[in-house]
């Protein structure tokens, strides 16, 4: 390929336009940060090198020193909002938001939501709600219905929840059916509470509607016709649990084998209980079935159940169960032992003995659907952690 003449002309004067282009921006930049106060540099360095408390009186300096640097006030506010210092982060952000007309649309939206964020993080729910219904259809939108949403599950507003989880956006991970469903069984079980069982019904069919799997609507519909008095509807609604999410048949066991106890078939109920033990672990499973046989088939049946559990799936408090059913089978001479034995390991099984939220970390003694820590649905696995270490 032949260079035309008029090529090696061009190349020297592109190669002058990129540096004077390059002298430009770089005189920029130098001019920009001669503008910029010297404790606005010390405030970085100190930020990088871990001490937000002098980073932050480097900042407050600055900004006195230069007024005009919005995102400057943006980093101090949210600085004082991570510290918890939420006073002071919102009195920045209404210091923004006095000076709306030296602020463009976009900074003057960004100061409202960061000032809305400040009341979530207070506890200033009415005011938060206020804030973001006014960032409503604008550039803000989306975060608006997300804080909203947030807001409307700590106020227990479950039906301004549901309209809103209903308006967002169904792209990209996350679908929201889950959360309807859970927003529909609490308005649900609120109906139970109340005795407006055919509401809390139409509120069920929504649930599972919303999202087919969720276990549960499953376990609320079968209490709502045990309440009715169907126990035999009661126990097939249940049963529908296994092909769900067969995890969460230990929920359902203790109402399931109230059920079979009221219908005459205990030992139908013990039978079945065996048989979700064997195929689905759970240490709540093995609790419910020990309890019912000991009660039922007496101290020999109750000890097989745990023995042979323990050999399939060994945890602390399988073998708790274990030395109680040999307390009861061991003559008088060596339960003194025993029953010492015992109390050790159940001490030490009462630490451990908790559920676990996925997303946190946070443990309880009893299941959430809702995690109280960190606000997740369905985090909480229905199984202790100590299971969930001994059989994944």
């Amino acid at each position: 390929m032949e260079i035309e003449p008029w090529w090696l002309l061009a190349l020297p004067l592109f190669f002058a336009l990129g540096w004077l282009a390059a002298r430009i921006d770089l005189k920029q930049l130098i001019d920009e940060s001669r503008r910029l106060p010297r404790s606005y540099f010390a405030g970085l360095n100190f930020l990088l090198n871990e001490q937000p408390d002098r980073a932050i009186d480097a900042f407050l300096e600055a900004a006195r020193a230069t007024p005009d640097t919005v995102e400057l006030h943006f980093a101090l506010g949210n600085l004082f909002r991570r510290r918890g210092e939420i006073d002071r982060a919102i009195r920045i952000h209404r210091h923004l938001l006095e000076r709306a007309e030296t602020l463009s649309e976009e900074q003057r939206l960004a100061a409202l939501a960061e000032l809305g964020h400040d009341y979530l993080k207070a506890g200033l729910l009415d005011r938060a709600e206020e804030t973001f219904l006014e960032l409503r259809m604008t550039a803000r939108h989306e975060e608006a219905l997300r804080a909203l949403l947030e807001i409307y599950q700590q106020e227990k507003e479950w039906r301004k929840a549901l309209r809103l989880a209903q308006e967002m956006p169904s792209g990209g991970s996350h679908l929201w059916q889950r959360e309807i469903a859970h927003f529909h069984c609490e308005l649900a079980e609120r109906a139970i509470v109340e005795g407006r069982h055919e509401e809390a019904e139409d509120e069920l069919k929504a649930a599972l509607s919303a999202h087919r799997q969720c276990a549960r609507a499953t376990l609320l519909s079968g209490q709502l016709a045990a309440r009715r008095g169907d126990l035999e509807e009661a126990l097939k609604i249940w049963q529908r649990i296994e092909q769900q999410n067969p995890a969460y048949l230990a929920l359902a066991a203790p109402d399931m084998l109230g059920a079979w106890r009221a219908l005459g078939r205990e030992r139908e109920g013990v039978h079945a209980l065996k048989h979700y033990l064997e195929r689905y672990p759970s240490l709540d499973l093995l609790d419910l079935a020990f309890e019912a046989a000991l009660a039922g088939e007496g101290v020999e049946a109750a000890y097989l159940i745990v023995k042979n559990e323990l050999r399939r799936n060994p945890t602390l408090s399988g073998l708790d169960r274990l030395l109680e059913a040999q307390v009861l089978l061991a003559p008088p001479e060596r339960r003194h032992d025993l029953e010492l034995i015992k109390s050790l390991i159940h001490h030490h099984t009462r630490r451990i003995v908790r559920y676990r939220c996925q997303e946190c970390g946070f443990k309880a003694r009893q299941f959430h659907w809702r995690c109280p820590a960190c606000a997740s649905w369905e985090s909480f696995p229905p199984c202790r952690h100590e299971e969930l270490e001994a059989y994944p």
